[in-house]
């Protein structure tokens, strides 16, 4: 006997009656003809206005049938994908979307779901000739009436778990993202993701509901004729993953000229803040905005957008709920913070719930919330950080992986591993078998996962890492497939080399490729050897390696050092950095004409100008003003701490010091400018800088002013350091030229060169030089006013000077511990000299080094764990306080 009509059948839950027949459509694809003439649609072939794309809808629509059936579309960026997207959508037909780039992903849908109709474009790829594959006349499935559409959670292809999405789901949704985003009809979006993806997709709705027009194309922004299209389309919007800012950065996208453009949005996965900084700071100086923006599948696509004008400011936040949409948090076992829980949304766009079989399309809403599984932690600004995950998801390239899922696809190949999400990335540990190597692991994981081979760390080995239970050691799993050694002069090193050695020489864990020097707290302190050995390691590097993400340190060696160049042919050529160079030569000098060996002085006036070029390059960083004020303090003990205790000790040796000494305060109190009290006016200087200068970038409105005009802001702090040069405030003392007060306008200089970026800027720059530094020493100084004025002109115009690997190795030993000697070089040399001046200087120098290695090794353990000590002693009292002023 046949099966009744579908249309007869009623769920025993009590909710609506199940038809076959199209009931509700969504509203932005019903009404698509009331936008009449204005563009929707522009390809590299064609322009369709709203009628003429209703028309095509309408024609799709009766290719589909008017009995309610189960549709698979293979999707992609193309018209005819999007019409019957559309056509499904009017017509009511629940539609699974799947992807288009994966043949095996629509396969296992069809086998799993059994739809009724498949519909796919023609084996030969044409861009018109679609096939409609009518697989039966009525369907054979129970289709709740709410169900609108099917799709794999954030994008994890071929997954039989399916998202299962309402009419009113994706209505409320574009329209909530087009109101935050305040789309109108002049808008052109392009479809700069797939439309299988539910970022991708929300782009597309969210401009249909508002009349919008879409730049229809699956070019990549990689690609000139992309920029060619969007720019004669005029247009206004572009979405990005993260992976997408990696190929806006490879293009130059930063120095476009755009003059539509009025947004761009980032989703899909976490991106590094300084870089969230950075493009939000470079919308602003071209006219355009950065919405980062936090969403799900299951929430059809958004819950959370960070309003541009708090991206420089709040980089590492996803901002507030979506207008219409709410968050609370769920206590975590383990987390007695308050304020720190599982990220729960609630709102219009939250699914019906999951479907993992054809049975599950009867049924209605069976959830009313959405628990996201991120740990997220709300700021007393009311936005919301995201600071971990509850399960084993992690997400790389905004695709969704299950590492258990990779693990048990590897164990049918016969490859035992265990694999584990990191940051952006996707860790494996294989064991065996005999003659499989981590080459052939890696693109086998590529291929399953639709991932490029660069997201995937394998460390081959002869067990898996457990732990004592038997479990999976996880931990472990992530430590070790980070964990590879660079060798000394390897000109192919891979990101994963340089990320452990990131690791290795800053001592921080959770080194991923979109890590940059600044932005895992690297100083000047750890820049000499970091330096040093990325360019044993790669080459010649470029100047703005500091603050370039760790990915795109190979592919610039490569651009700037071409096979067959000089510097290959010969591997001992290199270059030194000037501020290195400076620094090396500088602590010489210094060390030098105090014993005397030679005398040479201007050393230290020389090293104020290198210390405000590095304090603008590794302080004034593009992280939020807290995260600033936080490096500024964390630089300021790594130089005030070991000071203070060399002198304490030199005290207890020599009692040739007052308290005044040990706690740099001499210019305070002492006004005489006698010896030897002076011997440390250098460090006493530099760390008084440090401070006012942390105290004047805590107030906002300065810390804004810098942002918005670097140069110009050091430029004005030169003229404050001019007035301080004249003593025009009558505040220097009888050694005039060692006033912090006077030789600030050095530091100042050395800070405006770091932000100099013109040649006219450089010029300026160089005309003060010369025109305040003569005078500054007392009369007949001439070689030291030379030494000042050649050393910071250098600073001001040479990034880097020719050198050879043994020199490079040797400066850079002296330059990074020149603070360290020339702490202790004052009680070293006089024990020698009289026995040999040069052999004085060789020991200072090395027991400067060998001091700098115990502080380096001391500070790098105690100053992590000093901030939890911090953290943990002030918190209780924080929550008490919070708890005291929630409401009942």
């Amino acid at each position: 006997m046949p099966s009744p009509p579908v249309s007869h059948l009623v769920p025993p839950d009590g909710s609506p009656a199940l038809t076959s027949a199209p009931s509700a459509s969504v509203k932005f694809a019903r009404d698509l003809a009331t936008h009449g003439d204005r563009v929707a649609l522009i390809t590299e072939t064609e322009e369709l206005s709203y009628r003429d794309l209703a028309t095509r809808v309408a024609a799709a629509a009766e290719r589909l049938g008017t009995g309610r059936r189960l549709v698979l579309l293979v999707g992609a960026n193309r018209v005819e994908a999007l019409v019957f997207y559309l056509a499904a959508l009017t017509a009511g037909h629940p539609l699974l979307l799947t992807p288009g780039d994966n043949g095996s992903a629509p396969r296992s849908l069809v086998d799993r779901y059994d739809p009724d109709v498949v519909v796919r474009p023609a084996a030969d790829g044409g861009t018109t000739d679609w096939i409609v594959d009518e697989r039966r006349e009525t369907t054979v499935h129970t289709l709740h009436p709410d169900l609108a559409l099917l799709l794999s959670t954030s994008g994890s292809t071929g997954s039989p778990k399916l998202v299962r999405l309402s009419h009113d789901n994706l209505q409320a949704n574009a329209e909530s993202i087009a109101s935050y985003l305040d789309i109108g009809h002049r808008d052109r979006a392009a479809t700069t993701l797939p439309m299988h993806y539910c970022y991708g997709l929300s782009v597309v709705n969210s401009h249909l509901a508002q009349g919008a027009g879409l730049i229809l194309t699956g070019l990549s922004v990689a690609d000139a004729c992309f920029w060619e299209l969007f720019r004669a389309a005029g247009g206004t919007a572009l979405a990005g993953v993260p992976y997408t800012f990696d190929l806006l950065d490879r293009v130059g996208f930063e120095t476009m000229d755009l003059p539509h453009l009025r947004y761009v949005t980032q989703a899909g996965g976490r991106m590094a803040p300084e870089r969230v900084a950075r493009y939000a700071a470079a919308g602003r100086r071209a006219g355009w905005e950065l919405f980062v923006m936090y969403g799900q599948t299951e929430a059809t696509a958004r819950m959370a957008y960070l309003p541009p004008a708090l991206a420089c400011e709040r980089p590492e936040s996803v901002g507030m709920p979506i207008p219409g949409g709410a968050f609370r948090l769920r206590p975590v076992d383990g987390v007695d913070d308050p304020d720190t829980g599982e990220l729960v949304y609630s709102g219009a766009n939250v699914m019906l719930g999951y479907a993992e079989d054809p049975a599950d399309l009867a049924l209605g809403r069976t959830v009313e919330e959405l628990r996201t599984g991120d740990i997220a932690r709300r700021a007393p600004d009311g936005l919301y950080e995201i600071v971990g995950r509850r399960s084993g998801f992690t997400k790389i390239l905004g695709l969704r992986i299950d590492p258990q899922r990779v693990e048990a696809f590897l164990e049918r190949q016969g490859i035992p591993a265990c694999c584990a999400g990191d940051d952006g990335a996707l860790s494996v540990v294989a064991a065996g078998p005999e003659g499989v190597d981590a080459a052939h692991v890696r693109q086998v994981v590529a291929d399953h996962c639709g991932l490029p081979p660069h997201t995937i760390r394998v460390r081959m080995e002869s067990a898996l890492p457990r732990l004592a239970s038997g479990k999976p050691d996880y931990e472990t799993v992530r430590r070790l497939a980070r964990e590879e050694v660079v060798p000394p002069s390897l000109p192919g090193a891979t990101t994963a080399d340089l990320c452990a050695l990131y690791a290795l020489i800053l001592d921080r864990s959770g080194v991923t490729e979109d890590s940059t020097f600044v932005g895992l707290g690297g100083d000047s302190l750890s820049y000499v050897e970091m330096s040093l050995r990325l360019e044993q390691a790669l080459g010649a590097l470029p100047a703005d390696w500091p603050t370039t993400p760790i990915r795109e340190l190979p592919d610039r060696r490569a651009r700037q050092n071409p096979a067959g160049s000089p510097r290959r042919r010969h591997g001992s050529l290199r270059t030194l950095e000037t501020g290195i160079a400076l620094r090396a030569i500088g602590i010489v000098l210094i060390v030098g004409s105090h014993i005397p060996v030679f005398t040479v002085q201007g050393g230290a006036h020389v090293l104020l100008g290198v210390a405000g070029f590095n304090f603008a390059r590794f302080h004034l960083t593009a992280h939020e003003r807290r995260d600033r004020l936080r490096r500024l303090w964390r630089g300021i003990v790594r130089i005030a701490v070991p000071s203070m205790v060399w002198i304490a000790f030199a005290q207890v040796l020599t009692r040739e010091y007052g308290l005044a000494d040990i706690l740099l305060a001499n210019s305070l109190f002492e006004r005489d400018g006698s010896a030897p009290e002076w011997r440390y006016w250098f460090v006493e200087a530099l760390v008084h800088f440090l401070t006012g200068l942390t105290v004047l970038l805590a107030v906002p409105l300065l810390d804004r002013a810098e942002r918005r005009s670097p140069f110009g802001f050091a430029l004005a702090l030169v003229g404050v350091g001019l007035v301080g040069r004249y003593d025009l405030w009558h505040l220097a003392d009888l050694r005039y030229h060692l006033s912090p007060t006077v030789v600030f306008f050095l530091f100042a200089l050395g800070w405006a060169a770091a932000r100099a970026r013109t040649a006219a800027q450089r010029l300026l720059l160089t005309a003060v030089l010369l025109g305040t530094v003569p005078g500054l020493f007392p009369a007949g100084q001439t070689l030291r006013t030379s030494i000042v004025v050649v050393g910071l002109t250098l600073l001001v115009w040479v990034p880097a000077l020719p050198s050879v690997s043994p020199l490079n190795r040797l400066a850079g030993v002296l330059a990074g511990s020149s603070l360290y000697i020339y702490l202790t070089h004052y009680h070293v040399y006089p024990y020698v000299r009289d026995h040999s001046p040069v052999l004085a200087l060789l020991v200072s120098l090395a027991l400067g080094v060998a001091y700098g290695a115990v502080v380096t090794r001391v500070t790098n353990r105690l100053l992590p764990r000093l901030g939890d000590a911090v953290k943990s002693a002030v918190r209780p009292d924080v929550n008490r306080r919070r708890r005291r002023e929630r409401p009942a």
